[in-house]
């Protein structure tokens, strides 16, 4: 198992854990939020932070030699439950995936999230082929 960190953050967590299998990569992505390097949060919108969470799932996959589509499992969190808000997250997250790439996905409503002013925050389960 290799535990990965990627942020200037200090935490007491990885950002992502790697499972390295004959065949494949396991790769488990902490939940992220629409934050910067250094733990601001970037984006008032849902819309924003949704763009800014998915940046921050594509360059760690990137870097572990994955991509989108390698996601099998997503779970988003989210502070505002409403059309509008819906309607943002899937059409930021239809341009991340391939048409039929789409992963399993959860969507929770919750009251607050780590950062004061995060509308969301998605942690994501990946298969990596080898080679």
């Amino acid at each position: 198992m290799d535990a990965l960190k990627g942020t200037n953050v200090p935490a007491v967590f990885s950002d992502a854990v790697r499972i390295q299998l004959p065949d494949c990569a396991l790769l488990f992505i902490s939940g992220m939020v629409g934050t910067d390097e250094n733990g601001t949060v970037v984006g008032r919108t849902m819309r924003e932070q949704t763009r800014q969470v998915l940046e921050k799932i594509k360059a760690i996959l990137a870097r572990e030699g994955g991509t989108m589509d390698d996601i099998v499992r997503v779970r988003v969190y989210v502070t505002q439950l409403d059309q509008q808000s819906l309607r943002e997250i899937h059409e930021v997250r239809s341009g991340y995936f391939s048409e039929g790439m789409y992963p399993a996905s959860t969507l929770v409503r919750v009251d607050q999230l780590i950062r004061d002013g995060a509308l969301i925050e998605i942690d994501a389960d990946a298969v990596i082929a080898a080679g």
